[in-house]
């Protein structure tokens, strides 16, 4: 390989990961900040709520955290990440991560504690049909999280990042360069099975209040969802890496591939 060669590889290389950094951070962060809301899956499709009975007399709906939209976007790019740049840089990038949204929690609970200029909440002192409305409670409750919630998701996050990419490199032991589709998939399934009861358990079982029958309720309506919408998704999976090939070259593609495989390190 030439030097210049070298050089413009090791550049793409660079960027690559910083692309891809980029993307992974923006959604986990998003998702975190949006994750307060809960919508109904029903209402969303125009159905009717489907009111499964779990454990006797205990109701569940398909509702799901607003945070879940976009969570489906980390796991891709968790899994391109894990295929070219390995355990490595997924660890790495998975703890910077950790640390901003720890970071962006630490300022909102700043933020929230500062007293709000009175000309701003009489300027918003009504909603649109004129009804009172509050707008210092509301920005409190929407970016204020619970202690048990910000260390359940962390934690989840983290776990379920660490479980992903020692799976996805033992599958790709199995199956090599090919079927990409069943280490992704596998990996997602497995690690994503561990974050939908970790975060849960965590925020509103211990430091909250519900049963353990309610934790796995609403435990299993998550993960259906993240298991459908893995499947769902593996063509964008196979869409960005013929795009990474096609940025990188097949050759050096396959070559960052197989180091990332080499890494036996856990």
């Amino acid at each position: 390989m030439s030097t210049t060669a070298d050089h413009t590889f090791q550049h793409k290389k660079t960027t690559l990961f910083i692309v891809l950094s980029g993307i992974f951070l923006t959604n986990a962060i998003l998702a975190e900040l949006i994750g307060v809301k809960i919508f109904s899956g029903e209402a969303t499709l125009g159905l009717e709520p489907a009111n499964w009975t779990f454990f006797g007399d205990y109701v569940l709906d398909f509702n799901l955290t607003a945070g879940a939209v976009i969570w489906p976007v980390v796991f891709i790019t968790t899994d391109i990440i894990n295929e070219y740049f390995g355990k490595k840089g997924v660890r790495k990038i998975s703890f910077l991560t950790a640390g901003f949204i720890a970071y962006a929690f630490v300022f909102i609970a700043i933020v929230t504690a500062l007293p709000p200029a009175q000309f701003w909440l009489d300027v918003n002192s009504t909603d649109p049909n004129g009804q009172p409305f509050d707008i210092e409670y509301a920005f409190d409750v929407i970016f204020r999280q619970g202690l048990g919630i910000i260390i359940g998701s962390l934690t989840a996050f983290l776990l379920g990042q660490l479980i992903d990419v020692f799976v996805f490199q033992k599958l790709r032991k199995i199956t090599g360069a090919k079927m990409i589709w069943l280490r992704a998939t596998g990996s997602t399934l497995v690690s994503q099975l561990i974050d939908s009861f970790v975060v849960l358990g965590i925020a509103f079982y211990v430091f909250g209040n519900w049963s353990i029958e309610q934790l796995i309720a609403v435990g299993i309506i998550n993960y259906i969802y993240k298991f459908t919408v893995a499947i769902i998704l593996t063509p964008l999976l196979y869409l960005g890496h013929n795009l990474i090939d096609r940025y990188l070259g097949k050759e050096y593609a396959e070559r960052m591939a197989e180091e990332a495989a080499e890494d036996t390190s856990f």
